[in-house]
């Protein structure tokens, strides 16, 4: 057995040297430093591709540079995410900003004011207005795409705005992927464009083939999961029609008792065959918007 080592902070300490103090350390500060292990190997493993599950009210917190970076340096090849992530992304692109707020305050003043509340961040409720124009817009252009991932990168050959996570998958040709795209403002957007008698044919069972053909062709899978829900079933799914990934990191604060997704440990993949039972992998119980920018600094630091 190891002996648990103190933390020792010292002035001028970079992220890579706190994290590296984790090792150390018990409970999820110890994961935090495996996962940051593991995200090495999986980027120094040339055969390895990566996916990432992007879940929860991400961009709003203020997540969306990580992964913008995470993208440029090459640690994502796949992304998947929710459709909130991305219309906040498009709003911000748009130049609307989210803002710090208040959790205990009275909801009933900001639904007076116009103001919704993602827990502790504020949003004006008119960013949709913003919304609508850009859809109306560029209707024409968008309504041609043939399914989600096209739908999306067209969006982000729309904006003018480098700093999105929707633009810099197009730039790049990272696959993107939002198969619950109904559920959010850019759903609604579609569906008042539709209401209003307008058409547009994107397969969504399109996607599916494709994210399953990437894991299916890949020699080694890795997978990072911020959060759950639907971006990491989208993948786990599609890693059942392959060898199981070799590498993963789920950072998650749900717990496993209830049955789903969420909160279900890596380990639980290996009997559906989606995770390979010799890979490296780690579960991070911690909120993501401290666990991640601590695991990625460290790494790239």
């Amino acid at each position: 057995m190891e002996p648990i080592k103190a933390i020792d902070i010292k002035k001028g300490m970079k992220i890579s040297e706190l994290v590296d103090g984790f090792n150390d350390m018990g409970f999820n500060a110890n994961k935090i430093a495996k996962a940051s292990e593991v995200l090495k190997e999986m980027k120094k493993d040339k055969d390895c591709k990566k996916f990432f599950g992007f879940a929860g009210a991400m961009v709003p917190a203020g997540m969306k540079k990580i992964v913008i970076d995470m993208i440029k340096e090459e640690y994502i090849d796949v992304f998947v995410t929710t459709g909130a992530n991305i219309t906040h992304d498009l709003m911000e692109a748009l130049g609307e900003n989210h803002y710090k707020g208040d959790s205990n305050i009275d909801d009933k003043k900001l639904n007076e004011k116009g103001i919704d509340r993602i827990y502790n961040v504020f949003m004006k409720n008119s960013v949709y207005e913003k919304l609508e124009d850009f859809f109306e817009k560029n209707w024409d252009e968008i309504s041609k795409t043939k399914d989600v991932k096209e739908f999306l990168w067209k969006i982000g050959e729309l904006i003018d705005s480098k700093d999105s996570i929707l633009r810099i998958c197009y730039e790049k040709k990272i696959p993107i992927f939002c198969p619950a795209i109904t559920d959010s403002g850019i759903g609604l957007m579609v569906w008042g464009r539709i209401a209003k008698g307008k058409k547009i044919e994107v397969n969504a069972f399109e996607d599916m083939k494709e994210i399953i053909d990437l894991a299916w062709t890949s020699k080694k899978n890795g997978l990072v999961y911020i959060g759950g829900g639907t971006p990491k079933n989208y993948i786990q799914q599609s890693l059942q029609f392959s060898k199981g990934a070799d590498y993963g990191i789920q950072i998650t604060t749900d717990r496993p008792e209830p049955g789903g997704s969420s909160g279900a440990p890596l380990k639980e993949g290996i009997s559906w065959g989606k995770m390979n039972e010799k890979a490296k992998f780690v579960d991070v119980f911690c909120d993501a918007t401290i666990a991640l920018p601590l695991i990625y600094g460290s790494v790239k630091e």
